[in-house]
């Protein structure tokens, strides 16, 4: 059981870098800013568990980029290893198929969390804000299923 959820944590790591360079391309590309979708969402979480996030100004800025990015980080190694305790259990699709679920599922999770603490409503997404959150998380679950598939024991 230790390969496996050692295997997915890596596998998600693995996908998170690759979703996170395509987010930051995309921002280098268009020149669009960075969101702060996952800042509010902290704060939310943080305040939803009773706890406040600490300092002021550009202190506390700091630390709320900080934890956006590791709740992302987060996510995308949790996704991972849950995905590899479903191969673990028999669930054994195909690569791409396997990739698509596992992105649908990191953003899932992303998207569903932010809409239920009301940080963002996807309803309200423009077809480039969908764009822009869907194209990371299919890269995302193809290179986090592929690195699962790939470091198998072989048998």
């Amino acid at each position: 059981m230790m390969g496996t959820l050692i295997r997915g944590s890596v596998a998600g790591a693995a996908g998170t870098t690759l979703l996170n360079a395509m987010t930051y391309g995309d921002m280098a590309l268009r020149g669009r800013p960075a969101s702060d979708v996952p800042e509010r969402t902290v704060v939310a979480l943080a305040a939803k568990a009773g706890l406040g996030v600490p300092g002021e100004g550009r202190t506390r800025e700091s630390r709320l980029t900080g934890l956006g990015a590791l709740s992302g980080i987060a996510v995308g190694v949790a996704a991972g290893t849950a995905v590899s305790v479903m191969r673990r259990a028999g669930l054994r699709l195909p690569w791409w198929a396997g990739g698509v679920l596992t992105g649908a599922l990191a953003m899932a999770a992303t998207d569903l969390s932010m809409a239920d603490l009301k940080v963002s409503d996807p309803r309200t997404w423009s077809g480039a804000d969908w764009l822009s959150d869907a194209v990371p998380h299919l890269v995302y679950g193809l290179v986090t299923y592929g690195v699962l598939v790939a470091a198998e024991p072989r048998s």
